[in-house]
């Protein structure tokens, strides 16, 4: 597989709150090839947003792409990744650390910002996964209760 299109997004209900990431991917020209997505527990959004592009890194590599093209509606883990940010945050940096080794091994990366209207199949997909965990019992009480809105809610 030479080329792919990644769509990414994470999201937490409540920041932090229970968080899901997911990666859409793509070919270059439009084709689905898979969704990734996971539960993350009780973290942030931007750390939730970090996880989208490993996952996305890391279904690359693994499927011998050559080139990645990444869209994201996250500003900062764009602006970061892109070097026009620098990141401060304790938990954000090792997730830094590991995407940019990622990216190091392929032939060709580029990460664009998207408005979340351009982005709703990874977003959709992010919710989902957090709504399977909370069915499935993942989520305790404590974040249920708090009242936390998603992204998708506001």
């Amino acid at each position: 597989m030479a080329d792919l299109v990644a769509h990414i997004d994470g999201g937490s209900r409540g920041n932090p709150g229970p968080a899901a990431f997911a990666a859409v991917m793509k070919t270059a020209n439009g084709e689905l090839v898979d969704e990734v997505s996971g539960f993350l527990g009780h973290t942030t959004n931007n750390v939730a947003e970090y996880q989208a592009l490993l996952a996305a890194l890391d279904f690359a590599l693994a499927h011998k792409c050559r080139r990645l093209r990444v869209l994201a509606d996250s500003e900062l883990l764009v602006r970061q990744i892109n070097g026009a940010y620098k990141v401060k945050n304790h938990n954000l940096k090792p997730l830094y650390e590991r995407a940019k080794q990622l990216i190091s091994r392929l032939e060709s990366f580029s990460i664009q910002h998207v408005y979340r209207e351009e982005n709703h199949e990874a977003d959709r997909l992010a919710n989902r996964t957090m709504d399977a965990a909370r069915k499935a019992g993942h989520v305790s009480s404590r974040d249920e209760e708090s009242g936390a809105r998603t992204r998708e809610d506001a």
